[in-house]
């Protein structure tokens, strides 16, 4: 049996959606710039993807811009942001728990001269509200401030985070919601973000393909110039498939919302019934199991090696991640996991497992026994 748990990660792509995109580069395959009729059939189904994200977000379809992924998105909300606005002020917000899409950005830009403050976050991953009310200041222009961290799944309180833009005038709030769109509800009429992306391969769309959300008058540069596509903003011909392809995705989820997100509560907590019943010493990071995002369960195995016992449960097809994709490679501890207090013992034993709606139930009971036999074989050879 193949099991595929590292949906944080990337996920599959919908069979919908690959149809989608293959007639887009086999019939359609015109550039939406193009002043003849292929190119005005591509104008035509770009618009309506456009439409299609916009529905799933709740926002206008001219507030969305498409880009090639949630890093670029990131990237383009910050420094299109920094750049527009420095004559305000030079102060930025972010958390320490951030993607690195964010964080890296934010210190290549401390090198740029300006300020940047990093949030603490509790032992559940929760920004302190007062904290951030008290680092607000005169010089500050943006907040960037995640939806759902990718390796532990806490939910910040977006709500209760937008509110505190009422404490200055030019001062702007984005939101990485590349782990939460399509996972829990964000409605984009009902919260004050200015700013918000998203990843098409997070959610059974493409790799490749990304947007941005941003709010009218906003105030926003571009950092990639050329032809002037996507409203001048983002520059460059569009990526048909990939747009194509992240629009069927979202009119999908939109579709099947709830259902998605009660299956993926419904799984993630018999997963975490199972493990907790059957194997001991074992220790839930982040959120309380009902409380964090309903596709992310992070779990730390003491006396095992979470990097070895990944290994082993790929031996029986069960893949699994220790951490975010993007630092996966680098052998060092997890920084989301020692921000929210965690000791080496529980970092070094933690897995992230990571839900999608094609799991089922059974592969869930064949990862939970598969675990039981493989921490309990792993403890064992290490204690000798």
């Amino acid at each position: 049996m193949e099991v595929y748990l590292d949906n944080s990660a990337t996920t599959k792509v919908r069979r919908e959606v690959a149809e989608k995109m293959v007639e887009v580069m086999e019939v359609e395959y015109g550039n939406p710039s193009s002043v003849h009729r292929k190119g005005y059939n591509a104008e035509k189904i770009l618009s309506k993807s456009r439409e299609d994200v916009a529905k799933l977000l709740g926002c206008a379809s001219d507030e969305v811009f498409f880009t090639s992924g949630g890093t670029e998105s990131n990237n383009l909300a910050i420094r299109g942001i920094v750049h527009s606005m420095k004559r305000y002020g030079n102060h930025l917000i972010t958390t320490k728990i951030e993607h690195p899409s964010v964080l890296n950005v934010m210190k290549q830009l401390e090198e740029e001269g300006f300020d940047v403050t990093y949030l603490n976050v509790d032992k559940q991953g929760y920004v302190d509200l007062d904290e951030l009310k008290n680092v607000i200041n005169d010089r500050t222009i943006l907040m960037s401030i995640m939806a759902v961290n990718n390796e532990i799944g806490t939910i910040e309180p977006l709500d209760e985070i937008a509110k505190l833009k009422q404490m200055k005038d030019k001062f702007y709030f984005h939101v990485d919601g590349v782990q939460a769109i399509g996972k829990i509800n964000i409605d984009l009429r009902n919260i004050n973000i200015d700013l918000l992306s998203l990843s098409g391969h997070k959610m059974h769309g493409p790799k490749g393909i990304g947007a941005l959300y941003v709010k009218k008058g906003t105030k926003i540069k571009p950092i990639l110039y050329g032809g002037g596509q996507e409203a001048n903003l983002r520059s460059g011909t569009e990526n048909m498939p990939g747009i194509v392809g992240l629009g069927e995705a979202c009119l999908l989820i939109n579709d099947n919302f709830l259902e998605y997100e009660a299956k993926l509560k419904t799984l993630k907590r018999k997963l975490y019934d199972g493990i907790k019943n059957e194997i001991p010493d074992i220790h839930l990071n982040g959120p309380d199991i009902d409380d964090g995002a309903p596709q992310i369960l992070n779990v730390s195995f003491l006396g095992v090696r979470g990097e070895v016992l990944l290994h082993a449960l790929e031996d029986k097809g069960i893949y699994v991640s220790t951490g975010s994709a993007c630092s996966s490679h680098k052998n060092t501890e997890s920084y989301v996991l020692k921000a929210i207090g965690l000791s080496s013992e529980y970092i070094e034993g933690a897995i992230r497992f990571s839900l999608s709606v094609f799991n089922t139930d059974e592969e869930i009971d064949y990862t939970v026994d598969v675990l039981k036999e493989k921490v309990k074989f792993l403890r064992r050879y290490k204690r000798r």
